[in-house]
């Protein structure tokens, strides 16, 4: 059925492919947090245990919220670690990191996701797209205050 929502075909398309790529660091993030949850070790354990557990439960109702939003443009939304791996500008971590080099991972993902979202917004806002730059700016909101507290947790140097 021919979707008529206001928003042209291929507006959708340029949209739907963004939010395919926010949709992919998010996941990313996601397992990227969650990893770090399971395995921080040190004097800050159980603040950032707690901190990792707060943050990747987040992310995993936002990456539903992306996806359903991709649907309801009409496409269909990635779902794979292959088309993730291949979407996402969130670089994965491997091998032990300490807390520090962890919380430094985060805020790096955090500030990625955050640049992806204002892509997204300003895709939505060209294409009049207001639900899309809704969903955008609450993504920006979240990635930049995240990445402002994990920031504060590093020392300065």
């Amino acid at each position: 059925m021919q979707i008529d929502i206001g928003i042209g075909d291929n507006e959708r398309r340029r949209i739907a492919e963004r939010l395919s790529v926010l949709l992919a660091d998010s996941y990313t993030l996601y397992i990227k947090t969650h990893g770090f949850h399971w395995n921080v070790t040190g004097p800050q354990f159980h603040a950032l245990h707690t901190l990792f557990e707060t943050q990747y439960s987040e992310l995993a109702l936002a990456v539903d919220a992306i996806a359903e939003r991709i649907r309801a443009l009409g496409h269909r939304a990635p779902g794979s670690y292959h088309e993730f791996s291949r979407l996402a500008t969130v670089e994965e971590s491997l091998g032990e990191l300490s807390a520090e080099q962890m919380v430094a991972e985060l805020v790096r993902g955090h500030e990625a996701v955050a640049r992806t979202a204002r892509d997204v917004l300003a895709t939505a806002e060209a294409a009049g797209d207001a639900a899309t730059a809704d969903l955008a700016t609450q993504r920006l909101q979240v990635h930049e205050k995240a990445a402002w507290m994990l920031r504060s947790m590093l020392a300065e140097r």
